[in-house]
């Protein structure tokens, strides 16, 4: 009889969730998300969703995902960077994003407006899309090449004269034995 009563508690044991959910503080919805995302993948679809969902233009981007514990027991929040993969800690803790108010030393981060979040959701898919302001054409970029032409031009010409005086070179050189 107990073993029945033990396999019966096996069996109705709580099976985890296929998906994490991340409650965004910016727009206070919550996100869904398959189990093991990369964050930075999350925190860049969460704002191009705030950038679509319209509203009001002047709403705060995410800058990264953290766990933390409610309760009485608070512990130290974790803090996932762009390449983590999302993963639930169990019960008492939730995934939030965190939005950087402007009076933090953190940087320029959290102040990037809603109006950039296409471009960062771009960016995810393609880091080394974008070099910068910087000209691939440059002047001393199209001289370097006009000048391998140059040389190009100048070894086939020496090895052409070579190969047509070739016959007489090995003439002289019967001749002169």
């Amino acid at each position: 009889m107990a073993e029945g009563k033990d396999n019966s508690e096996v069996k109705h044991a709580p099976q985890p969730l296929p998906f994490l959910e991340v409650v965004c503080k910016s727009s206070g919805k919550i996100r869904r998300f398959s189990n093991g995302t990369e964050a930075g993948f999350a925190v860049n679809l969460i704002n191009k969703k705030l950038f679509n969902g319209g509203g009001s233009g002047n709403r705060l981007l995410a800058s990264h995902i953290e766990a933390v514990k409610e309760g009485e027991d608070k512990e130290e929040a974790v803090s996932f960077g762009p390449n983590s993969l999302l993963v639930d800690y169990g019960s008492g803790w939730k995934l939030q994003t965190v939005v950087e108010s402007n009076g933090d030393k953190g940087g320029d981060i959290g102040t990037k407006r809603v109006k950039k979040a296409s471009a960062d959701y771009e960016d995810y898919d393609d880091p080394h899309a974008k070099r910068g302001n910087q000209s691939p054409l440059t002047l001393v970029y199209v001289g370097k090449i006009l000048f391998a032409f140059l040389l190009i031009f100048v070894f086939g010409a020496v090895f052409t004269l070579a190969l047509e005086n070739l016959p007489r070179f090995i003439l002289y050189i019967n001749s002169s034995l």
